[in-house]
């Protein structure tokens, strides 16, 4: 089946950050409220929804909210992959005739601080936990550390890369943090697991994103602009590869399920990565972007030096990279994320984003990576 027949007709967003007093669910309303508008349609059009939650056990009760229509609702959890993996279900709900018009929706709000749990829930010895190895933060640094030695990234390039989030940030009015910071501020900011300083990590909050998708052929019934889904890929880890689970280095090496994705991403969609107008790659640290760039076929290992010191990444560069701030600048609500990604994508792809616009936007790349060894990408096109 083409991978083009499903068109997303609109998006909507409540913005990451903090909200005392405001429940998940009731951020989840407003994005899909904001996301039906976007598509002249109304709640009672929608045939069904899916959505997408860490902290929420049954996120599918935003029904409740909504209007109790006896919609089909469902939810699904692939960690900080889930956006994708939502979108994808919701695509796949309108492929097999189920519905005409379809909702994905994430929805998340998290406690201050790091990610962390016991390593059971996760199939890990309990001394993984002891040494502080279970910390997402921990794990991170030591990744970026390995990768840095082995091709040659420097730590200016990593605040490099920060600095550009947050000076993209600062050009989105919803995002969380939305003020620049130098390169220099961000090297002299505390190191939390090297090499990753304070302003060179995500922090978990909270947030919303919706969209709204139907099939290809109906797109101009509720919109002038449709956004065509190329692509939607998810894999999970092959033995051998260090990702976040992983209690220990592999004595042989396999890639990771980002390059597995990605490939059968690009030839789902019939493009290569040189095809691609505007990225947005998982920078839950910026060790992460960096890593993610080559992994996602853009460069090759240890050329982002070069790449990021040109500008490359930039919204003005060859490879304009998270160009709302990505992770680094929004936060991560982890239901949320990967939709948040869609909704920049599609309004970078339509042409709505101010003085952050890409020219001539007209192919979108999302890239997540989930807790659980899981990458997701998706591809979009006008």
């Amino acid at each position: 089946m083409s991978s083009a027949d499903i068109a997303i007709v609109g998006v909507g967003l409540h913005p990451f950050g903090r909200y005392p007093g405001k429940s998940a669910l009731e951020m989840g309303e407003d994005a899909v409220i904001e996301a039906l508008g976007d598509a002249s349609a109304d709640w009672n059009d929608v045939d069904t929804l899916w959505a997408s939650s860490m902290e929420i056990k049954n996120p599918e009760a935003i029904t409740g909210h909504l209007g109790l229509t006896g919609v089909p609702a469902r939810s699904t959890f692939t960690g900080c992959a889930s956006g994708g993996n939502t979108l994808a279900q919701a695509a796949n709900s309108l492929r097999l005739g189920d519905a005409n018009l379809a909702v994905a929706v994430g929805l998340d709000k998290h406690p201050r601080g790091a990610f962390s749990d016991h390593p059971s829930v996760s199939g890990l010895p309990e001394w993984y936990g002891d040494l502080g190895l279970f910390l997402t933060t921990h794990f991170f640094g030591m990744k970026a550390t390995r990768y840095m030695y082995d091709h040659g990234i420097s730590e200016e390039t990593l605040a490099k890369v920060a600095a550009k989030a947050f000076a993209n940030g600062a050009r989105n009015p919803v995002a969380w943090r939305n003020k620049p910071i130098t390169v220099e501020e961000i090297l002299a900011s505390p190191v939390l697991n090297y090499p990753l300083r304070q302003y060179m990590y995500c922090g978990p909050d909270e947030g919303a994103a919706a969209a709204v998708l139907c099939r290809a052929e109906d797109a101009h019934r509720y919109t002038d602009t449709p956004v065509y889904l190329r692509a939607s890929t998810l894999f999970s880890r092959s033995e051998g590869a260090f990702e976040l689970l992983s209690p220990s280095l592999p004595l042989e090496s396999a890639s990771s399920p980002t390059v597995f994705a990605s490939k059968a991403a690009y030839e789902q969609a019939g493009i290569s990565p040189q095809d691609v107008d505007v990225i947005q790659l998982q920078d839950t640290d910026a060790g992460s972007e960096v890593i993610h760039m080559a992994e996602n076929g853009f460069c090759a290992d240890g050329d982002q030096e070069k790449l990021v010191a040109e500008g490359a990444t930039e919204i003005g560069g060859a490879l304009p990279i998270n160009t709302d701030g990505g992770l680094l600048a929004n936060g991560e609500p982890v239901g949320a994320s990967g939709l948040r990604q869609i909704w920049e994508l599609s309004n970078q792809l339509r042409g709505r984003c101010g003085d952050r616009q890409v020219p001539d936007a007209s192919v979108g790349y999302a890239q997540l990576y989930g807790a659980p060894g899981t990458a997701a990408v998706t591809i979009l096109s006008l």
